[in-house]
């Protein structure tokens, strides 16, 4: 595909972007450029190649879930103003 100076100034005007002429003709030169590219991707034969999630197969490392904390649930629980069956009592904000 191949844009003339033409096409770049009527989506220029769909942008509501001015233009001139000569910054229509480079415009025109890097938009074709870019559209030279995109054919020469697409002409590579890719049958058989997997999708990549991404660029380069990265892996996290992981860690063990392992518990490294002790259990404080009733040491909050017993300077908290109103506890009933293991829950925190507040007020009521809303009527």
């Amino acid at each position: 595909m191949s844009l003339t100076q033409d096409d770049v100034k009527r989506i220029a005007r769909l942008a509501r972007i001015e233009t001139s002429d000569a910054e229509a003709r480079a415009t025109q030169a890097q938009l074709n450029s870019i559209f030279d590219l995109i054919a020469t991707m697409q002409a590579v034969d890719t049958r058989g190649i997997a999708p990549m999630a991404h660029a380069q197969e990265v892996t996290q490392r992981l860690r063990d879930d392992a518990v490294t904390e002790t259990d404080r649930h009733a040491a909050f629980q017993a300077i908290a103003p109103a506890v009933e069956n293991g829950l925190y009592l507040v007020p009521k904000v809303i009527e």
